[in-house]
């Protein structure tokens, strides 16, 4: 990792230590710092068992709908919130496992990562981030990633 990029991820880190929270804020820190197109942050609301959209940046806005509320298992999002493990494709655009939505290909994203937020076993939401090209996440970029979505847990199980 470079000096840069760890600098880059201390801050988005030191964020988190801050509240309140601006979470639009955070998206768009995470997804600069991974040099990405489009994320977005959804809180599991535990009366409902959906994952609600918190924050989003790159998303188009006629997709907004379809992102609001996701169930666990559906897309994804929902695929990573049930196995509470990270859901990576490195090209959205050619995926035809299912795993992705159809309307999921409409962000015109390829490479794309959703990793669950655990805190001590416990699911509080994603985190899912793309880029416009074909992109395999390296193992250390999926640690970080998981390790943001479990300082994210933490601030919201204050």
């Amino acid at each position: 990792m470079t000096a840069t990029k760890k600098s880059e991820f201390d801050n988005i880190s030191q964020r988190l230590q801050e509240p309140p929270i601006d979470w639009q804020e955070l998206i768009v820190a995470i997804v600069a710092s991974f040099d990405c197109a489009t994320g977005t942050l959804h809180f599991l609301n535990k009366e409902t068992n959906l994952l609600q959209l918190e924050a989003q940046i790159g998303i188009p806005d006629f997709l907004i709908p379809k992102l609001s509320q996701i169930p666990i298992g559906k897309g994804m999002a929902g695929i990573a919130a049930e196995r509470r493990a990270p859901v990576e494709m490195c090209n959205l655009q050619t995926d035809d496992s299912g795993v992705a939505r159809p309307s999921a290909k409409e962000t015109k994203v390829e490479g794309s990562i959703v990793v669950p937020m655990m805190l001590n076993d416990e699911l509080y939401g994603t985190l899912g981030i793309a880029k416009p090209v074909t992109y395999d996440f390296t193992t250390e970029e999926v640690a970080q990633l998981l390790k943001f979505g479990e300082e994210i847990s933490q601030v919201l199980q204050q």
